[in-house]
C-alpha cells in the first residue's frame, strides 16, 4: 500500500472513500452485529464528528441493489461470506430523498392515484428552504409512501436509514416551532417505522434519544444503542488499536502520545475511543508539517453554545464542580439519557446529561443506576471548556464597567493592594486550571488570559501580550501613551501557598531580563513594575522599584 493515500477530510460517503484512495478505517463489522442481533428498528445516539454519517453510507452501500459489492473487497464483512450472500445488494434502500426515485414514475407500475401522491411528494423537495407551505399529510406520508412502491416495484422489503434524525428537532426548538415538528416526525414515524409493513430494517443516528416525545412509541422491535450500551461500542470512533495503525502507515508513531492526550478519553460502553475527526484532521496535518502542534479541531465543527448556556446558569456549586472538572477530578452526576429538546436548558441538571451526550463530558465509571462518574475526556476539549469560560467571564466582567475602570486605574496608580483585592474577586467568579497533567506554564496562561482580557477594557492603552523585549518575552506590556506611562506585568503560577516568593520571582525576572527595554526609546518617563502570583483562586500582587 501506497502511504501516499490521502486522509478522508470531511468526506463521509464510503464509495467515494474506497474508490477513490483514501485512508479507510474497517468499520464494517458494524454489519455483521447488526445482521447477527436482529433488530428491526436500530438507534445509535453518539455526540457529532464520530462517524455516524460514514457508516450510514456504509450500510447504503452494502445492501443497495445498485451499488458495487467490490467496494467491500478486502473488508472484515467481506469474510462473512454466508451473510454477504443472503444480504449484499439485495435490498431498495431509501436514505437520501425521494427524487432519486423517478423511475417509478417511468415505469409504468403506478396507479393514476399513486403516481398523483408521488409527483405531490417529489414537487415539495426543492420547496424545502422556501417559505412555500406544503400539505403535511404528503410528509407524513413519504416514507410509508416510498416504501410501498420501492417494495412492490423490486418484490422486496426495504430498508430505511435515517441520519442524525434529532436534527429537524434541534432547528425548531431554536427557532419557534417545536411542538409542531414533534407532531409531524411522531406522524412520519409512525407510518414509517411501525404499521409500515414494507420495511425490513430501520437504523436511525443522532445526538439525542427523546424518547419523552413519543417519536417511537408502539415500536416492539426497537433497540436503542446509546453511548452507555456496550453493543456495537466500538463501531463509532477510533480504538487505539486503530489509531496506532494509522500512524505507523503514515510513519508518525512518535506523536502517538500527543494524539492520545489530546484526542483520546472517550468512553463508549466498555470501550475507549477517540475522535475521528480530531485524529484525521491532526495526521493530515502532520504529513506535511511534522512539527504542527495538536489543536482544538471538534470546536470548529460546531458551535459550542451548551457550555456557554451551562455558565450562565451556574450557581456556587455548579462552579465548584466545574473547577473540579478543569482540574482533571471527577463530578458525579445521575444521567438523563431521554431528555427533550424543549427541556436541554431547563436547569443546570439537565445540562451535565446534555454535556455527556454530546462529548463534552465522558464516563469513569458508573456508580449507581444512571449515575456516573464524568470527567473531561482529554486535553482538547479542556482547551474548548477554558476559552469558552474565559470567554464568558469577560463578557460578564465588562458589564460592571466601573469596576473594571478602577481596576485599570489601580495599575497606573501604582496601588498593589487595590490590584490584588479586585483581581481576587474576579478569580472568585471563574474557575481555575491547575490539572497536575497540565505543565506549568499551561496553569499561567489560563491567568494570563484573564488578566489580559480585563486590561483590554481600556481604550487608551496599548497591549502586548508574550512580546519580545529585552533578553526574552515579557507576559503583557502597557503602553499608554497619554501619560508617558509603561507597565510591565509578569505573572507566575505558584505551586506551593508561599505567593510572597513567587511575585518576588516574577520580579526579579523582569529586572534579569531587562523588560522594561520597550520602553525606553518611546519617551516613556514612568515605568511601573508588577509581579503577579495566583493558585486557584487567589493570587497576590508586588510592584517592583
Amino acid at each position: 500500500m501506497d502511504n501516499t493515500v490521502k486522509l478522508p477530510i470531511g468526506i463521509e460517503d464510503f464509495e467515494e472513500i474506497r474508490t477513490e484512495g483514501f485512508y479507510y478505517v474497517d468499520k464494517t463489522g458494524m454489519i455483521t452485529e447488526l445482521l447477527h442481533n436482529w433488530g428491526k428498528v436500530n438507534l445509535f445516539t453518539r455526540p457529532r464528528r464520530f462517524g455516524k454519517s460514514l457508516n450510514m453510507s456504509m450500510l447504503k452501500y452494502f445492501f443497495s441493489y445498485d451499488s458495487d459489492p467490490a467496494l467491500f473487497d478486502g473488508l472484515a464483512v467481506s469474510r462473512e461470506k454466508e451473510l454477504c450472500e443472503k444480504y449484499m445488494g439485495k435490498f431498495p434502500v431509501i436514505r437520501d430523498e425521494a427524487r432519486r426515485f423517478r423511475f417509478l414514475l417511468e415505469e409504468g407500475e403506478l396507479s393514476e392515484e399513486e403516481e398523483k401522491d408521488y409527483r405531490a411528494l417529489i414537487e415539495t423537495l426543492p420547496m424545502r428552504d422556501l417559505d412555500i407551505p406544503v400539505s403535511e399529510g404528503i410528509i407524513r406520508g413519504s416514507l410509508w409512501l416510498l416504501s410501498e412502491l420501492l417494495s412492490r416495484h423490486y418484490g422486496q422489503k426495504v430498508i430505511l436509514l435515517i441520519d442524525e434524525y434529532d436534527v429537524p428537532l434541534d432547528k425548531a426548538q431554536q427557532y419557534g416551532y417545536y411542538d409542531q415538528m414533534v407532531n409531524l416526525i411522531r406522524g412520519l414515524f409512525a407510518q414509517a417505522l411501525k404499521t409500515n409493513e414494507n420495511l425490513f430494517l430501520a437504523v436511525l443516528t443522532g445526538c439525542l434519544w427523546v424518547a419523552k416525545e413519543s417519536i417511537f412509541t408502539g415500536l416492539n422491535n426497537f433497540h436503542v444503542m446509546s453511548i452507555t450500551n456496550v453493543r456495537f461500542d466500538e463501531h463509532f470512533g477510533f480504538s487505539n488499536t486503530e489509531v496506532r495503525a494509522m500512524l505507523e502507515y503514515y510513519g508518525l508513531e512518535s506523536h502517538y502520545g500527543q494524539i492520545k492526550e489530546w484526542y483520546d478519553g472517550y468512553r463508549f460502553g466498555n470501550t475507549d475511543v477517540y475522535c475521528p475527526w480530531d485524529v484525521i484532521n491532526y495526521v493530515s496535518q502532520l504529513r506535511f508539517e511534522p512539527d504542527t502542534l495538536p489543536r482544538a479541531y471538534w470546536i470548529n465543527s460546531s458551535g459550542n453554545a451548551i457550555i456557554r448556556t451551562l455558565l450562565q446558569k451556574a450557581d456556587e456549586q455548579t462552579m465548584a464542580e466545574l473547577d473540579q472538572l478543569a482540574n482533571g477530578l471527577p463530578v458525579t452526576k445521575e444521567i438523563c439519557e431521554e431528555l427533550t429538546y424543549r427541556e436541554l436548558y431547563d436547569s443546570v441538571d439537565n445540562l451535565w446529561s446534555v454535556l455527556y451526550t454530546t462529548g463534552y463530558l465522558t464516563k469513569r465509571k458508573e456508580v449507581a443506576l444512571n449515575t456516573y462518574e464524568l470527567v473531561i475526556p482529554n486535553q482538547e476539549i479542556r482547551v474548548i471548556f477554558t476559552e469558552q469560560i474565559l470567554s464568558w467571564f469577560q463578557e460578564e466582567a465588562r458589564k460592571d464597567v466601573s469596576t473594571l475602570d478602577a481596576f485599570c486605574e489601580a495599575f497606573r496608580t501604582g496601588d498593589a493592594p487595590l490590584i490584588e483585592q479586585k483581581f481576587t474577586a474576579y478569580l472568585k467568579k471563574t474557575i481555575s486550571i491547575r490539572d497536575t497533567a497540565v505543565r506549568k506554564e499551561k496553569k499561567e496562561n489560563f491567568y494570563h488570559g484573564i488578566l489580559l482580557g480585563l486590561l483590554s477594557h481600556r481604550r487608551d492603552q496599548v497591549l502586548k501580550s508574550s512580546a519580545q523585549t529585552g533578553d526574552g518575552y515579557s507576559d503583557i506590556l502597557v503602553k499608554i501613551p497619554s501619560l508617558s506611562m509603561g507597565i510591565v506585568i509578569e505573572l507566575k503560577y505558584s505551586e506551593s501557598r508561599n505567593l510572597e516568593a513567587a511575585c518576588q520571582k516574577a520580579l526579579e525576572q523582569i529586572e534579569k531580563k531587562d523588560y522594561e527595554e520597550e520602553f525606553l526609546d518611546d519617551d516613556i518617563t514612568t515605568i511601573r513594575k508588577y509581579g503577579i502570583a495566583c493558585r486557584r483562586r487567589s493570587c497576590m500582587v508586588r510592584m517592583g522599584q
